[in-house]
């Protein structure tokens, strides 16, 4: 189903008396970010969500910090007129490039997933693998917050970039994505890592695949749990914790709503209403058209 009217003005009209009641916002380039979605379901289920889906522009991982960056601050723009009270930058990539530069420019309390992410792999083990985008193993980011947090550590990384399209298309259960997967798994197994970290919010969708090919002591670590965990207790610290039923969480995406639909029901378990929202750099196409909010 998808819409631009379904959420009409007054359902996400909050009086700023009550900013507790406004919504959470929380996006990704696409639908890997429903893994944080799912987890703000679990342990925040009275929270209301916004979540924006930039698919017209992914991946994400094959991008410069410059453009990560302008993306960043375009989407937040938009969450601040949505009056959001809370964003989580639920994109691994976007954390390890844009995420303190934009912390400085945004009067809104701002979550990445990299550094819940690495608190909790220093807790798992000592032989640390993260699998992630280019960029964000370019960057570094999860080898330098693990380091900092226990400098006795060992961190091996490895960029992925196949994982994140494969996720999109929904090609998970295919045999090529098995053999994808032993392949990037392989230096990592090498090293005899005793911890997994997913380092892209798409790759606790490959589970099951992972799963397969790593030997069972190895612990994996999804970021996307931690991370709700740090949005609790920020909420708690700031004093906006939702105490009336949640309004109904609304989907937004700058590409086309009718895959992130047909994607998102696997991880949803059901068909989400979709909108669709333009930034200046996208062009419309004629599946967006009627959908354009």
């Amino acid at each position: 189903m998808y819409s631009s009217s379904f959420f009409d003005g007054n359902l996400y009209d909050f009086s700023d008396k009550e900013p507790q009641r406004a919504p959470i916002g929380v996006f990704d380039s696409g639908v890997g970010g429903l893994t944080v979605l799912r987890q703000l379901y679990r342990q925040l289920p009275n929270e209301s969500i916004i979540y924006l889906g930039d698919t017209a522009r992914l991946p994400y991982g094959i991008r410069s910090q410059a453009e990560i960056l302008q993306f960043a601050r375009e989407i937040l723009t938009w969450m601040q007129q949505q009056r959001v009270k809370m964003v989580v930058m639920a994109c691994n990539t976007s954390s390890a490039l844009a995420l303190e530069i934009v912390r400085k420019e945004f009067d809104i309390p701002i979550l990445g997933v990299i550094l819940p992410g690495a608190k909790a792999a220093v807790q798992q083990g000592k032989r640390i693998g993260v699998i992630a985008t280019a960029a964000t193993a370019k960057s570094n980011a999860y080898k330098n917050a693990i380091l900092e947090i226990d400098p006795r550590a060992q961190v091996w990384q490895v960029s992925c970039p196949e994982f994140v399209p494969i996720v999109e298309e929904n090609r998970i259960h295919e045999p090529y994505t098995t053999e994808v997967a032993r392949s990037y798994l392989e230096p990592l197994l090498q090293q005899e890592i005793d911890t997994l970290v997913y380092g892209c919010t798409h790759y606790p969708l490959l589970a099951p695949v992972l799963r397969s090919l790593l030997p069972p002591q190895v612990k994996l670590v999804d970021p996307a749990v931690h991370t709700v965990v740090a949005c609790a207790q920020e909420l708690d610290l700031l004093g906006l914790n939702n105490t009336h039923p949640p309004l109904p969480t609304r989907f937004v995406v700058s590409g086309c709503p009718q895959q992130f639909a047909q994607s998102g029901v696997h991880w949803l378990g059901h068909t989400p209403m979709v909108e669709v929202v333009l930034f200046p750099d996208i062009a419309v196409t004629p599946l967006q058209q009627d959908f354009v909010g």
